[in-house]
């Protein structure tokens, strides 16, 4: 517990100035976070990063963390990124040819996705801040708080388990508790904050981005299971690797944005 304040506190004294700044700095914060976790889910199926398709991946995913304003910049082949993506899976399933199926297509496919599941949530985490640092920190608030909620609620009233086969430890009471701590956090901000979001619309985004970010973090314990390691990665003492401690932030930043744009 003592190894885990004190990363944990480390952690905040990097992540927090660098988040209040915004701007290249966050943006470069948030390359080197999404390319330790595709690093990361490379190493879970034992596939190398510094490889043709590794760097296919890495370029893949630099290009889809690039912000609009940037991307409309540099982009000399007018390719959209969704068109750039597709033209990475005719790659990645010619090099499946090329490589004689060393490189198979289940790796092709799992390159891919795990470009895309890293690429969106990271791109949101960018798109977030740059809407207003005050909407970072209600999305992080939900899933702390959601984490934490779930927790404490599940170890003092948990009796029904939740998931046993990916996730034994948590429960049906911890997930509800999970909720409602986030409930706490979205009447917080509305009362103390100057969001630009009504109440209703608070309450009911919050519901929902903190049952994601369960599923987030659900999502992360199946692969971690599937592959049969513990953590995604041990960069931090305590704490994991960046997926262990990013898994709900991929869930709930797209579905802030998506949730937000669609009033």
């Amino acid at each position: 517990m003592k190894q885990r304040i004190i990363t944990a506190a480390i952690l905040i004294a990097v992540f927090l100035p660098i988040a209040i700044l915004g701007g290249v700095p966050f943006l470069i914060l948030t390359y080197a976070m999404a390319t330790i976790g595709l690093y990361e889910l490379f190493q879970m199926r034992k596939l190398k990063l510094a490889s043709m398709h590794g760097l296919i991946a890495i370029i893949l995913l630099w290009v889809f963390l690039l912000p609009n304003k940037y991307f409309e910049v540099i982009n000399v082949t007018e390719l959209s990124k969704i068109e750039l993506a597709f033209a990475a899976v005719l790659i990645f399933l010619s090099y499946t040819v090329i490589r004689k199926n060393q490189f198979t297509f289940e790796d092709a496919g799992f390159t891919l996705l795990s470009v895309l599941y890293v690429g969106i949530g990271f791109y949101y985490f960018v798109q977030t801040r740059d809407a207003g640092l005050i909407y970072l920190f209600y999305a992080l608030f939900v899933v702390w708080v959601t984490d934490s909620g779930a927790y404490f609620i599940g170890r003092k009233f948990g009796k029904r388990k939740l998931w046993p086969d990916i996730s034994p430890n948590k429960t049906v009471e911890g997930f509800f508790g999970g909720i409602i701590s986030a409930l706490a956090v979205a009447v917080l901000f509305a009362l103390f904050s100057d969001i630009q979001i009504s109440f209703v619309k608070l309450i009911l985004m919050t519901i929902i981005l903190s049952i994601f970010g369960q599923m987030g973090d659900l999502a992360e314990s199946a692969l971690k299971r599937h592959y049969g390691v513990k953590d995604s990665g041990n960069l931090f003492p305590g704490h994991g690797g960046i997926l262990d401690r990013c898994d709900s932030w991929l869930f709930v930043l797209p579905l802030l944005n998506f949730l937000h744009i669609l009033h």
